[in-house]
């Protein structure tokens, strides 16, 4: 086509070249030529491909847009003037380059956007000349099809299609794919829009990243090294353009699923007085996709290292017998070593509770006197006891409690004591009693004897039958070994702890059998035993399990407790019950003062599949319970510490009372901030009172024992019994025991009255108090009291004051008239100095008169407020008995010295420093003779403080 084309070129231009030499009528002979030669129609191609660059104008066509026209060469007809393209609102246009030549090209009339539109397709056509300039008689060629494919320019970076991935592995595998990353590009072509490639930013990390987005780890990931990775990963289009905003990906390491109890804490603290505390609030189970049936739950609390097992009351166990209600009778015999019960003196004791450590070598002997010589046919035995195995392969006895000849033989007459881990108690009876072939041994082998823990035990005897109560369970003997009766003899018996006495068949009595392991609160009891009642309360704990709200456990949990509530199991086959009933158990303790220290707890678990031979295995938890130091209270007792009374009150039936309004207060420490708002100003101190109970008080005599000849401490033991107390007097004091409200105490220490049948001889006496809660772990101040003799002026001859008070027969001789004195001038000054003495005489009798009057008056009002039972505090002083002192005693009597009259005007009659041996020659008792030479040697000294001159 382009070769026919080429030969039709000269032709036209022959023509060309010819018509023009015509001039104008060459024109219209042209037009006339072209008419009749305007034949045929434009030729293009059928169908055009093309490419344009999109933001670019020019199209690149294959083939190349030309139309030809077989009218050639002649003007017009054989000329292309246009190319018109067929199509709504496309943004291409054809221009024409050449008419005669008839070539084109295709350009876009706007800006083409690959993104928007990738190809185009539509029509076009030529159209000749027609037959002239006018563009009439236009002919057009056939429909030609044009497809034009946008070439995409690399305008856009990638995109992440989420901002951020996060994935979960399990520590120690190699993941091939952890997750996948995927970006996007918004260009149109695939080159440009298709990301060929992604890359982990963020270095020395243990990932790799392949073309694809896939994460996969290069090593085995640990959880306890790092449990959280976060990597940046960027992407590149086949353009390797990259994305102008990385992705964050984050990759968490959990450990190996391990079934077991999850999101518990260790450590749980206890403030004492919180009440019921939840152990595992948050508690859950983990099966790692096991299937589970069902599951039992074993909570324990371990305390057999804390008291006898539990955080006990740390009172004596008589008083524990009182608080449990017990009958009276019970003999302790482990009591706390003391000057009336010493034979605990030698033994091993731990201090902060009354635990007696037997190591296998020590023993006690209870004196006689304690424990009645012949039981009856019911007694009582109880006692706390901790013991593991019997060390060596042939197992001694183990002697707790021994009853056996002193002297001569070594007959048992009823023990009990631990034989290879069983429980015996030997009981024969004399001859006398019975002479029948009868029970003698009674066995009991119950797990607890050797299992290193705490237990409570009781043997009740009612012959023939003896019951063993354990931790409030009953058991029966398994095994009764009949015996003979011992055949009666006189040989004395002897009772012993920790061991059993050898008195007969040795060279030297010894002890034997001797006790490995922890005894405490053994008593003795003789008489029908207490209830189950007071058995249970005996051997209650003060702290233990609880559960919240038992109503919210749900009808498929079962649970049950141990007695002391150390132990809970439960049992459920739905997980989230048993979830939610763990989270539920609770640790209590009730004591007021609790024992400070650890409490472990431990949770094991059983667990049953639906149908497999081999079930998942649940871990232990392993916790402890922390109980913190409570607040601890300071006791303080205060009173009237120093007061005079008169012999008289010493020597009456009553007595003194020594501690009439004694005050028994209990305080703790509260710190409080100064003010609401947060300031640096230290917290201020604030002291809150508390009332507790005490377990004894002691009133101990200071500067020597009583004399029992002559004074004692006495109480009135109606005062205890309404109280529910007990006290033991010695010469060294007097003590009350029991636990008691300090109220209680406050109305026993009132009623205490110290009695001296011979407080002439004395001149004070001095006590010291102190009271104690918890067997000392608590204890007041010191309390000291000293009560003085107010001595009173006695004379034992009234006739000797009667001749002092009567006025002497030379005394009318004052009254002579100055006339008569006047007569002899030689006997003048004899006359005076007789005058001066007999009038000091006189008035010095008149002063003594006075002052035994007021004695004797200030005496009888206080003898009857006393006596109308006014036993308030009565501090007495010598201010009522100051009698004035003869005046004229100042200026010197004859006979007497200065030095001798200032040493008498000093001393004081009513001073309590004054002894009783010089108190004969004070009053002028049996000291000198009547009349004027026993009143100057009667030597009575008085305080002139209230004179008025």
């Amino acid at each position: 086509m382009v070769t026919g084309r080429l030969c039709w070129v000269p032709l036209l231009l022959v023509l060309g070249v010819g018509s023009g030499s015509g001039g104008g009528g060459g024109s219209r002979r042209r037009r006339l030529l072209a008419s009749k030669v305007n034949k045929h129609k434009p030729w293009i191609e059928t169908s055009y491909h093309g490419v344009i660059t999109e933001n670019n104008d020019t199209v690149i066509l294959d083939p190349p847009l030309v139309a030809l026209d077989k009218d050639a060469p002649v003007p017009f007809a054989g000329e292309i003037c246009a190319f018109k393209i067929h199509g709504q609102e496309l943004p291409f246009e054809a221009v024409v380059l050449n008419k005669t030549s008839g070539e084109g090209r295709l350009r876009a009339r706007s800006p083409i956007d690959c993104e928007l539109q990738k190809e185009y397709t539509f029509i076009i056509q030529a159209y000749d000349c027609g037959t002239g300039p006018q563009e009439t008689d236009w002919k057009k060629s056939h429909k030609a099809v044009v497809h034009i494919q946008v070439k995409d320019v690399n305008e856009f970076a990638p995109t992440f299609k989420e901002p951020a991935y996060k994935a979960v592995v399990t520590e120690g595998k190699i993941y091939d794919n952890i997750l996948q990353v995927e970006a996007v590009d918004e260009d149109c072509s695939p080159q440009y829009s298709q990301i060929c490639n992604y890359e982990i930013v963020t270095t020395d990390v243990p990932f790799a990243i392949d073309r694809n987005g896939n994460v996969r780890n290069t090593e085995k990931l640990s959880y306890d090294k790092q449990r959280q990775y976060e990597i940046l990963v960027t992407a590149y289009d086949c353009g390797q353009k990259p994305a102008t905003q990385d992705t964050l990906v984050q990759v968490d390491v959990k450990p190996v699923c391990k079934p077991g109890w999850q999101d518990w804490t260790k450590r749980i603290e206890y403030q004492p007085g919180s009440g019921s505390v939840p152990l595992f609030p948050s508690i859950h189970l983990e099966t790692c996709d096991g299937a589970v049936s069902s599951i039992q739950i074993t909570t324990e609390l371990q305390t057999n290292y804390i008291g006898k097992g539990c955080d006990r009351e740390t009172y004596s166990e008589k008083s524990l017998q009182k608080l449990c209600g017990a009958s009276s009778g019970i003999i302790d015999l482990l009591p706390s070593p003391s000057a009336a019960t010493n034979w605990t003196a030698g033994l091993l004791v731990d201090s902060s509770e009354m635990i007696f450590k037997f190591d296998g070598r020590q023993g006690a002997k209870i004196p006689d006197g304690v424990v009645p010589k012949n039981l009856t046919d019911q007694f009582t035995i109880t006692m706390w006891m901790k013991h593991g195995p019997s060390p060596g392969v042939r197992a001694e006895k183990e002697t707790i409690l021994c009853n056996s000849d002193k002297t001569e033989m070594n007959r048992h007459h009823y023990a009990l004591y631990v034989h290879n881990c069983r429980l015996v108690f030997l009981l024969r009876k004399d001859f006398d009693q019975a002479d029948t072939f009868r029970p003698a041994e009674f066995h009991w082998k119950p797990d607890q004897i050797c299992d290193k823990e705490w237990h409570y035990y009781v043997i009740n005897v009612e012959f023939p039958v003896v019951t063993l109560y354990m931790d409030g369970a009953t058991y029966e003997p398994y095994l009764v070994t009949n015996d003979w009766p011992i055949h009666p003899s006189h040989i004395a018996m002897q009772l012993t702890v920790g061991a059993c006495w050898q008195g007969g068949e040795v060279t030297k009595p010894r002890f034997a059998q001797f006790f490995h392991g922890s005894l405490a609160s053994l008593t003795i009891r003789p008489g029908k035993m207490d209830s189950q009642k007071v058995v249970s309360c005996l051997q209650a704990c003060k702290e233990g399990l609880d559960i919240n709200s038992l109503e919210s456990l749900g009808q498929g949990i079962k649970y049950h407790f141990n007695p002391s509530q150390s132990v809970l199991v439960m049992e459920g086959d739905d997980i989230g019950n048993i979830n939610r009933a763990l989270q539920k158990v609770s640790y209590i303790n009730s004591r007021q003062f609790p024992t400070v220290g650890v409490r472990r707890l431990k949770v094991s678990s059983k667990v049953q599949c639906f149908g497999e031979d081999v079930c998942i295995s649940l871990p232990d938890v392993d916790a402890y319970v922390m109980v913190l130091q409570a607040v601890e209270p300071q006791i303080t007792l205060h009173g009237t510490d120093r007061f005079w009374r008169p012999t008289a009150q010493f020597e009456s039936a009553k007595g003194v009372t020594l501690f009439p309004d004694i005050k028994i207060v209990s305080t703790f420490t509260k710190t409080e901030a100064p003010g609401a708002l947060k300031t640096t100003a230290p917290k201020s101190a604030v002291f809150e009172e508390m009332l507790h109970n005490l377990d004894f008080c002691d009133i101990l005599v200071l500067g020597g024992d009583l004399d029992p000849k002559q004074e004692c401490l006495e109480l009135n033991h109606s005062e205890l019994h309404q109280r529910h107390l007990d006290a033991t007097n010695s010469t060294a004091g007097y003590s009350i025991y029991g636990v008691g409200s300090m109220s209680r105490y406050e109305q026993v220490l009132r009623h205490i009255r110290y009695r001296n049948w011979r407080p002439a001889a004395l001149e004070a006496r001095r006590f010291k108090l102190k009271c104690s809660e918890l067997n000392g772990r608590y204890t007041s101040n010191e309390f000291n009291l000293e009560v003085s003799v107010l001595h009173e002026v006695r004379v034992s001859d009234k006739e000797h004051v009667n001749h002092l008070i009567v006025q002497p027969p030379f005394l009318q001789s004052v009254h002579h008239p100055e006339s008569q004195t006047s007569i002899q001038r030689s006997s003048v000054v004899p006359s005076i100095a007789t005058v001066v003495i007999i009038i000091s005489v006189c008035m010095l009798v008149f002063v003594v008169a006075m002052g035994m009057y007021r004695v004797r008056i200030a005496h009888q009002h206080f003898t009857q407020e006393s006596e109308a039972a006014k036993e308030a505090e009565m501090d007495w002083d010598d201010s009522a008995l100051t009698i004035t002192v003869n005046p004229m005693e100042k200026h010197g009597a004859p006979g007497r010295g200065e030095d001798e009259t200032e040493e008498e005007e000093e001393e004081d009659l009513s001073s309590s420093s004054s002894d009783s041996e010089g108190s004969d020659e004070e009053y002028g008792v049996g000291r000198g003779g009547h009349g004027q030479g026993g009143a100057a040697q009667a030597q009575l000294e008085w305080d002139d403080s209230t004179l008025p001159y």
